[in-house]
C-alpha cells in the first residue's frame, strides 16, 4: 500500500491505518455486535499481517481498555516500523467514559502511555474530545501543554480527534492534523477536508464505515479518498479477512 506525508508533519503514513479498540475493549462499543477479546498471539498474527499489506499507522488511546499495554508487548523490538496515533483527555474506567482536559492530566496522560506502548515518544498526539471541541481549543494552556510535548521530542504531531466542523478547522488553524468523520452518510465536515486541502493540513478519517454499520467498503473507500483533503483514514478490526478485505476495497477504489 501506498504512503502519504500527513500534510507538513513529515510523517509518511499508510492510507488505511488499523484502529485498536477491539485490541483492549469490549464494553461500551458501537459495533454492530459483541466480541471477545483476543489473545495477544492471535493479535501478534493479526499485526503481522497488516505489516505484510503495508500499514503502518495503529490508532489507539487509554479509553481503549488495554490495548495500549498490548501494543506495549506486541511491538517489542518493531517501534521503528509503526507510526503509532495516541490520544489524551478521555479515560475509561469500570464501562463508563470520563473526561480531563487540564495540563496536568495531559502530562499524566502521556507519560502513561509512553510506559504502557513501551517507547520514548509516540509519532501523533491527539485531544480526545467530548464533542466541547471549542471549549477545548481555545484553553491556551492545553494547546501550549500540547507544543511543548513536540518541543520535548515525547511526540513528533499534535492535533485532535474532534466532533463539530468548527472544532476540526481550530484545530488545523492551531496544531498539525486532525481526526474527523467523512463518509457517504456524514458530509458535515466537508469543510474541514477543504481547508486541510488549501493549507495543505494533515486529516485522518474516523469512522468511515459508520463503526462497521455500511457494509459497502468499496463504496466508502471511493467517497472519502476521492477528496484531496483525506491524508488517511483508520479502519478497527480483529478480523483478518475483514482487514484483508479491506485493503482490497482501497486498492480498488482508487481514483484513476
Amino acid at each position: 500500500m501506498e504512503k502519504i506525508e500527513l500534510g507538513q508533519t513529515g510523517l509518511k503514513i499508510s492510507r488505511i491505518g488499523l484502529g485498536t479498540v477491539k485490541f483492549g475493549r469490549n464494553q461500551g462499543i458501537k459495533y454492530p455486535s459483541g466480541f471477545e477479546l483476543p489473545e495477544e498471539d492471535f493479535l501478534a498474527e493479526l499485526l503481522a499481517l497488516a505489516k505484510s499489506l503495508g500499514i503502518n499507522t495503529l490508532d489507539t488511546a487509554p479509553a481503549y481498555g488495554t490495548s495500549e499495554e498490548r501494543l506495549g508487548r506486541l511491538l517489542k523490538g518493531q517501534r521503528e516500523d509503526w507510526v503509532i496515533i495516541g490520544k489524551v483527555g478521555e479515560e475509561f474506567e469500570n464501562g463508563e467514559s470520563s473526561y480531563n482536559f487540564t495540563p496536568d492530566h495531559f502530562k499524566f496522560s502521556l507519560e502513561r502511555s509512553l510506559r504502557r506502548l513501551n517507547t520514548d515518544y509516540i509519532d501523533m498526539l491527539l485531544i480526545h474530545s467530548d464533542g466541547k471541541d471549542m471549549d477545548i481549543l481555545q484553553n491556551d494552556d492545553l494547546i501550549k501543554t500540547m507544543h511543548r510535548f513536540k518541543e520535548q521530542g515525547l511526540v513528533k504531531a499534535i492535533g485532535a480527534s474532534t466532533k463539530t466542523v468548527e472544532g476540526s478547522i481550530k484545530c488545523l488553524e492551531l496544531m498539525d492534523v486532525v481526526m474527523a468523520t467523512y463518509t457517504p452518510d456524514y458530509t458535515d465536515e466537508k469543510p474541514v477536508l477543504d481547508y486541510a486541502a488549501l493549507y495543505n493540513k494533515g486529516v485522518i478519517l474516523k469512522k468511515l464505515l459508520s463503526s462497521g454499520h455500511n457494509t459497502d467498503i468499496r463504496s466508502c473507500m471511493k467517497f472519502a479518498f476521492s477528496h484531496p483533503g483525506c491524508s488517511a483514514a483508520i479502519i478497527g478490526t480483529i478480523n483478518p479477512e475483514h482487514l484483508k478485505e479491506n485493503i482490497k476495497a482501497f486498492e480498488d477504489s482508487k481514483i484513476k
